[in-house]
């Protein structure tokens, strides 16, 4: 089902990206230049852009010739890796592998197939209207070797929308995802974040929304070193309990993740 995904993304992404490329077409935002921000009546920040929270995407992305390298640790000596890139104005391409047990002595390490990640933020939105953006992340969480999945399901192709909500710094985001057309499972995500002067960022999610008992509640904070790079410390599933198909019993998890970002 992933390639019927792909396939269809792309069909999305070919026309839409010659539309954000015409003359008269909406213009990408880009970070501004520091003439630029003392012109302004309103400070604006020089971050890279925030192309995703905890889990839940952002509508931002790279800009063309960007790239990023998120890496977050996780439960028993885990890790999962994200490569990111700016490849076109408005367009990112990614990919990402998870490998279990990297870290500490416990045996085998193993590494899971990498994933594909794609996005096209194609309305830059106003004062009134979100910015909207449409994606597709083959990535996963905690992966189920006996039956080659994950016992949280990839997001798949979604839609999704932010916007600041008044307040300088705080956001809002939403959007829908199918992560499988034979099951028809459509799930829904909510996110809030709020930007304390370029410094600290806090982060709440509620994602995998279909039913109650297999949805997660994920909340964080991302503390920015220098504009380009920031370390981030969060809990995924807080307050979830009982146990996955597999018998693996669900529970909160503790992650920390570092990312960086820079150009060609």
């Amino acid at each position: 089902m992933k390639q019927t995904f792909l396939i269809f993304l792309c069909c999305l992404l070919l026309p839409l990206t010659a539309f954000s490329q015409e003359p008269g077409g909406p213009k990408a935002s880009k970070r501004p230049s520091a003439s630029e921000s003392a012109e302004t009546a309103e400070p604006r920040s020089l971050l890279e852009p925030d192309t995703e929270l905890i889990d839940v995407p952002t509508t931002a992305v790279l800009d063309q010739g960007g790239f990023s390298s998120r890496t977050r640790f996780f439960a028993r000596g885990g890790l999962m890796e994200w490569l990111s890139f700016g490849v076109y104005p408005r367009v990112n391409i990614g990919a990402s592998f998870n490998i279990d047990r990297l870290i500490g002595t416990d045996t085998p390490v193993r590494l899971a197939r990498p994933e594909l990640q794609l996005k096209l933020r194609f309305f830059d939105g106003d004062r009134t209207l979100p910015s909207l953006a449409i994606g597709f992340d083959g990535q996963g969480y905690l992966h189920n070797r006996p039956d080659k999945a994950y016992n949280q399901h990839e997001r798949g192709l979604y839609v999704m929308g932010s916007h600041e909500l008044g307040l300088p710094g705080l956001e809002f985001h939403a959007g829908t995802d199918i992560a499988d057309f034979e099951a028809d499972q459509v799930h829904g995500f909510l996110a809030t974040s709020y930007n304390i002067q370029d410094k600290v960022k806090l982060m709440a999610e509620w994602d995998s929304i279909r039913d109650y008992s297999n949805s997660r509640v994920n909340m964080g904070m991302r503390t920015y070193l220098t504009p380009r790079f920031h370390i981030e410390f969060s809990v995924r599933a807080v307050g979830q309990g009982g146990c996955y198909p597999n018998g693996v019993r669900r529970g909160p998890e503790r992650v920390a993740q570092v990312k960086y970002t820079g150009h060609f």
